[in-house]
């Protein structure tokens, strides 16, 4: 049975007439993962970021989740703020969301950009070990794996500011709202869901990354109707965070660009 969509927090910047661009977080991080983009994103649109339920200072509803309730409550966000049509970016978690966004309400979804993200996990059962894990001895049990597969070394070594701040933020997200996301990914396959979709897409693969590997983004374009690829290198899983000018650029490249 489906949880209650949830009531998320929210924060809205850049110019009131702009056309509103969403841009969604990975799992265990919040809406401060988009702060490289914000400023130059915010100059063309008007950029609403959110906490996942589960996450940040959004509310924590028990689990399990499905990848369905946590789009559901973008759904509800967006129809509270009376927001009809919007485009979207998605980073992990985010881009998944973005893909059931596309397929679930095409009517909302103006452009699409996937960042880092796949339609299915490679190895499922390892979400719902890694549920069990997190509920029975914490965040901090998982965090060195994960943070690992984040940044590349070199980016750990020349930043590691950036990257115990990101941990902070991981290890800080609520046990039972992480471990319920795990087992939404664990049961999430929309690959039957890329045909179908019709925005027009940017998909964005990070060299490095170990989590939804390159292989994985060029999968997905060949089965969406209307997708290009973009290859960052010298980036692993949080792409945007390690190579933010790359980003930054093919988002609104993209976003901007006269069909």
């Amino acid at each position: 049975m489906a949880t209650p969509t949830t009531d998320l927090r929210y924060r809205i910047e850049g110019g009131p007439d702009n056309p509103v661009l969403v841009l969604s977080h990975a799992m265990g991080a919040s809406m401060a993962m988009w702060e490289p983009q914000v400023e130059r994103l915010s100059r063309a649109f008007r950029v609403l970021r959110y906490d996942h339920r589960g996450h940040g200072g959004s509310p924590v509803p028990a689990g399990p989740y499905t990848i369905g309730d946590i789009g559901g409550d973008l759904l509800r966000l967006l129809d509270r703020l009376g927001l009809e049509r919007i485009s979207f970016c998605g980073l992990s978690l985010g881009g998944m969301v973005g893909l059931w966004l596309a397929a679930n309400a095409p009517e909302r979804i103006d452009r699409l950009v996937l960042c880092c993200s796949a339609p299915r996990m490679l190895r499922p059962e390892d979400f719902a070990a890694r549920a069990r894990q997190v509920r029975s001895q914490g965040m901090a049990s998982i965090a060195d794996a994960v943070i690992g597969r984040w940044f590349t070394p070199a980016f750990a070594s020349r930043r590691p500011d950036l990257v115990a701040a990101t941990r902070a933020v991981f290890e800080s997200s609520p046990a039972e709202g992480y471990a319920a996301t795990c087992e939404a990914l664990a049961g999430m396959d929309q690959r039957a869901d890329l045909p179908r979709i019709v925005a027009p897409t940017l998909v964005i693969a990070a060299e490095h990354d170990q989590s939804t590997p390159p292989e994985q983004s060029r999968e997905m374009v060949t089965r969406m109707r209307d997708a290009r690829l973009l290859l960052v290198a010298a980036a692993a899983h949080l792409a945007n965070v390690e190579q933010p000018e790359a980003v930054t650029e093919g988002i609104l490249d993209h976003l901007t660009a006269r069909r």
